[in-house]
């Protein structure tokens, strides 16, 4: 199970090319991920990068959740996956992300790789300057969901 950890600063060139930071693309060479596919986030303005075992994965337990012949349900399926692209890092483990995503994400040179379990987040990096919870509302829904999973 491959499982990404870590916060790492990186540099874009001006065409948008980044390092895979060392230790993720260890992780990726050891689980034999040579594809990556990227998408913007569906809730943040960041980019997540899904090794192609673990997209597979999550694209099927979106699948079997919708009925394809729902047309609320298709037009979700369609807009999941209609902005994604296959990345293969090149040989010394660079990736160019796409136009696009750069100005989706206000990404403009300086960036963070964030691990969140098995996915790879890629921020701005003055996006991620401040913490995405105050400490208190963190520890607090912390608490929360920790007591109530331990009821079940």
């Amino acid at each position: 199970m491959i499982r990404f950890l870590g916060n790492i600063e990186a540099k874009a060139d001006a065409k948008g090319r980044l390092f895979i930071p060392a230790q993720f693309r260890k992780q990726l060479q050891v689980a034999s991920e040579e594809k990556l596919i990227m998408r913007k986030d569906v809730f943040q303005d960041c980019l997540t990068l899904y090794p192609e075992s673990v997209w597979n994965k999550d694209l099927n337990e979106l699948r079997a959740r919708l009925n394809k012949w729902n047309s609320a349900h298709q037009l979700i399926f369609r807009q999941f996956v209609s902005d994604v692209e296959m990345i293969i890092p090149d040989g010394n483990g660079r990736i160019l992300i796409p136009k696009r995503y750069l100005q989706l994400c206000s990404i403009h040179n300086e960036v963070r790789f964030i691990g969140v379990d098995d996915t790879i987040e890629i921020w701005a990096k003055e996006k991620t300057e401040q913490p995405f919870m105050s400490p208190e509302a963190f520890g607090s829904a912390l608490e929360e969901i920790m007591k109530t999973s331990n009821e079940l």
